[in-house]
């Protein structure tokens, strides 16, 4: 992206803002979401988008959203001082108490009170609402129970309609019924379709409750059943208009060996190491005529050898529409890209499809999704109609990239434009990146544990971020002090997952001017990082760019341009000489 000069001076990322502000980045996301005021990227990339930093400071000022603690802050310390890190039970004791059901383990007064000061200025639904998200936040950082993410509930409704032809998001056809065999907390049995009735199964209890009550809450009628979808179908005769599911992913034990001669492997008994093709199959069983199915998979099941065969034969019955790559960082467990699957269960008299269209939205910002975008609609570069025939090889790999030819309109300009902001990057990453002086080699003070501080009520723990809650604790101090060697030791566990560990945690006691030092420093390195990562992603797109370009002929190496562009060849110009 070329330089702007009438760009302003600070820019900011989501990240920042929300260290602006207070709260969590997802937070800020759902800012983005439901705000249409909200400030627009000025500069970085549609991954990675930075804000002008008057504009956010004019509409946190706006919206009066600052560094003081919130009666939902509150509550959110209240549940975790009582629930701890079970998060599960504490959402499905709010929900219980929203709707004046019984639970075991019922809310604690404090959350009770700031859970009724919420709800009579919010409303229930809302309420409940911000506290799913605040969890799945939560849960994404701390590495704990996977659950679908709202941006991935937003991408998959956006979905539902035909992904063959019309436009994404339009419907060609009245969906009554929609089903998730492996429902979780809800998300994408509540985002696919508003007015249908739902069919949900979970395996954890705890789980589906919360999934009943979001239905409940949202004003949704919703049928959640308890138990495994693959041993012990729930809704055996069900056949919805809808199916839509995010499947465990990489599960060995699924039931294989017990299932052999189970009706629904219609393309072919799944092999022990591919549950996900299981999970496709009890999915399409599970479709109506005339409707779909729409399955998130990791990339490796477009691929893979053992599957090959199922896959195969998706693609010559004519069963499999579209299949999407999407970006990174829509999943709650990892970081890395996945698929979307769309299946359709032809009705009679529907005639047999003449291509499968691969899309690829790898490179769509997550957050875009409702903000200014219709829907998530690709661009015509980002989408390949491939007649089956030329799936159908060696390898039957379903991977859009394989298939989709990246585009680039017009090389010098683009390639002017990355370098340039190349260029950018690489100043104000040395700006960035503090001078930082030697010192004695230790600091000479007093521990503090970050558990005492936490049960104090001086700090609170959110996953792997901790806010200060007293004008006395430098949020940014703490942060940085809680990446320190000792602390990453402490908390990373044996299978090399980072999850903080507050009850072994600590940061040298100073007094706040020196916290705020610290904390400044801290605050750029932090900065930094997120610069470098942005400086990372375009690297690889201006090398891919140039490289592409040069090998096309839409580029010259910079010895060639001038002899090209005169019309002579180069022994032309040496007889010249």
């Amino acid at each position: 992206m070329a330089a702007d000069e009438s760009a302003p001076a600070a820019v900011v990322t989501a990240a920042e803002i929300a260290l602006l502000a207070g709260v969590t980045r997802a937070a800020v996301s759902n800012w983005r979401r439901r705000h249409p005021d909200f400030p627009r990227p000025a500069a970085g990339t549609a991954t990675s988008p930075l804000f002008a930093l008057t504009e956010v400071q004019q509409w946190l000022d706006r919206q009066g959203k600052g560094r003081e603690t919130s009666t939902e802050v509150d509550l959110w310390h209240a549940l975790r001082a009582q629930y701890g890190d079970d998060l599960l039970t504490a959402l499905g004791a709010v929900g219980a108490r929203l709707l004046g059901t019984a639970v075991e383990q019922p809310l604690a007064e404090p959350a009770v009170a700031a859970l009724t000061a919420l709800s009579a200025e919010r409303g229930a639904h809302a309420l409940y609402a911000d506290l799913v998200e605040r969890c799945i936040a939560s849960t994404t950082r701390s590495g704990g129970e996977p659950m679908t993410t709202l941006a991935l509930g937003r991408i998959v409704a956006a979905f539902t309609g035909p992904a063959d032809g019309a436009a994404a998001g339009a419907s060609d056809r009245t969906i009554g019924t929609v089903y998730d065999p492996a429902c979780g907390i809800g998300t994408l049995l509540l985002t696919a379709v508003s007015g249908a009735h739902r069919y949900g199964q979970e395996l954890n209890p705890a789980t589906a409750a919360i999934a009943e009550f979001r239905a409940r809450l949202d004003g949704e009628t919703a049928t959640v059943a308890c138990g495994d979808s693959l041993r012990k179908d729930a809704f055996p005769d069900l056949r919805a208009d809808l199916v839509v599911c995010e499947p465990p992913v990489g599960v060995a034990g699924w039931g294989r060996d017990d299932l052999l001669l189970d009706p629904r492997w219609e393309l072919g008994v799944p092999p022990r190491s591919e549950s996900e093709l299981a999970w496709v199959q009890h999915c399409y069983a599970h479709t109506a005529p005339g409707g779909r199915a729409l399955l998130v998979l990791p990339l490796s099941v477009a691929y893979r050898k053992a599957g090959r065969r199922i896959r195969a034969e998706l693609v010559r019955r004519g069963l499999l529409a579209s299949v999407v790559a999407l970006p990174p960082g829509l999943m709650s467990s990892h970081a890395q890209p996945v698929h979307l699957w769309i299946l359709r269960r032809p009705a009679q008299g529907d005639p047999a499809p003449t291509h499968i269209r691969m899309i690829d939205l790898s490179t769509t910002d997550p957050d875009s999704i409702g903000m200014g975008m219709k829907d998530c609609a690709p661009r015509p570069e980002q989408i390949a109609d491939v007649p089956p025939v030329d799936i159908l090889d060696d390898d039957v790999d379903l991977s859009p990239g394989r298939y989709v030819t990246p585009h680039h309109g017009d090389y010098p300009v683009e390639y002017a434009a990355l370098r340039d902001r190349v260029q950018s990057l690489a100043r104000d990453l040395l700006d960035l990146l503090p001078e930082l002086p030697a010192g004695p080699g230790r600091i000479e003070a007093a521990p503090m544990g970050l558990g005492d501080l936490v049960r104090g009520g001086l700090v609170d723990l959110d996953g792997t971020e901790p806010t200060s809650r007293t004008d006395q604790l430098d949020t940014d101090y703490l942060r940085g002090f809680l990446r320190s060697a000792a602390n990453t030791r402490r908390s990373t566990t044996a299978s090399g997952t980072l999850r903080l560990n507050a009850s072994g945690a600590q940061v040298p006691q100073m007094d706040i001017g020196r916290q705020r030092e610290y904390g400044e420093a801290f605050r750029r390195l932090a900065a930094f990082e997120e610069l470098l990562r942005e400086a990372a992603a375009i690297g690889d797109r201006v090398g891919a760019l140039a490289y592409d370009g040069l090998t096309k002929g839409a580029l010259l190496p910079p010895s060639a341009a001038t002899s090209a562009f005169s019309g002579k060849s180069e022994s032309q110009e040496a007889q010249d000489q």
